[in-house]
């Protein structure tokens, strides 16, 4: 019986592959002046925004894949960034030590938030967008008050540079990742540690992510692997491979907009796209001329962003072909 079972398994997993419609390229957005940062979807899939070394981020229409405007103020490299949940607000962290808050709608500065002591490197509202945490070189995670930029908590949180932070749906929780190998799950409204995930191997964590559910957490790792972890039991429960990772931090992303996938960039130049579930590589899509060191997905439609390290300087869009 149970080999039947698998070979069933088998097959839905093989009709599930030769469902899967290829991305294709659809625009090449060229404009910032040395490496992508990181790319980013606004909640309601109206904007895409960018962040680069060039110390600048821009601002797209998706409907027209045309600059909206460049965010200029920051007086380093900007490594990443994120929009509010109404679209209003862009927040950016850069190598100048500082978080920034830009009025999207008119490209102005409205806020400059001072304390860390060495690069911010990652950066997230919570879903309400009243607080922003934020990761940096310092080894601490912030949390801001939007309204009055002031710092709320300082989490002493890690013993190497903090490489990525996110809050979970609901806004109950933090986690975050750090080149000390670990990642840790913080009460958002106490700063308290509720968990630490530790593998038996100990590589730096270079991204993390929650699942749209907020049970899981998507962990990006310097020995070219991606994990999908159970918050509740602390164990993880699928693997990521076949791209190449050991030096940047790449970023990955859940797309559920047709099937459920993860996407990640690679330093093999290419974007790839995992089936959730069999852990299949689907596709990989070439094009870039660097490292791909970002991507997101649009949060309704069939649409990949892609930004690349200084020798392409490019975003890339790509979407599924229609029916």
């Amino acid at each position: 019986m149970a080999s039947s079972t698998a070979a069933a398994t088998a097959e839905a997993d093989d009709l599930a592959a030769s469902a899967y419609k290829p991305y294709t390229l659809a625009k090449t957005l060229t404009g910032h002046k040395a490496a992508i940062s990181a790319v980013k979807f606004s909640p309601d899939g109206n904007l895409l925004a960018s962040s680069s070394a060039d110390k600048t981020l821009r601002a797209y229409s998706t409907a027209s894949l045309s600059p909206l405007h460049d965010f200029h103020g920051h007086s380093q490299g900007v490594s990443d960034l994120a929009f509010s949940g109404d679209t209003r607000l862009l927040a950016s962290a850069s190598d100048d030590k500082t978080l920034r808050l830009w009025d999207v709608p008119t490209g102005t500065l409205l806020k400059t938030l001072h304390g860390h002591t060495n690069y911010a490197f990652c950066v997230n509202f919570n879903p309400h967008s009243n607080l922003l945490v934020s990761g940096s070189f310092d080894e601490t995670v912030r949390v801001w008050d939007v309204k009055s930029g002031k710092c709320l908590k300082v989490l002493p949180a890690h013993s190497d540079p903090v490489t990525a932070v996110d809050f979970n749906h609901g806004g109950t929780m933090i986690v975050s990742s750090s080149y000390d190998g670990l990642c840790r799950i913080w009460d958002a409204s106490t700063g308290h540690c509720m968990k630490t995930l530790i593998d038996d191997e100990n590589p730096p964590v270079s991204f993390v992510k929650f699942s749209p559910n907020g049970k899981f957490i998507l962990v990006g790792t310097l020995d070219s692997t991606l994990r999908l972890w159970n918050i509740s039991t602390g164990k993880f429960i699928k693997t990521y491979t076949g791209h190449a990772n050991s030096k940047y931090c790449i970023s990955a992303s859940f797309s559920v907009t047709n099937g459920k996938y993860v996407v990640s960039g690679s330093e093999d130049k290419c974007v790839y796209l995992w089936e959730l579930q069999t852990r299949k590589v689907v596709q990989r899509l070439e094009g870039h001329t660097d490292a791909v060191i970002s991507v997101a997905c649009h949060p309704t439609e069939n649409m990949i962003a892609s930004g690349a390290l200084g020798d392409d300087k490019c975003v890339k869009i790509w979407t599924q072909e229609r029916d």
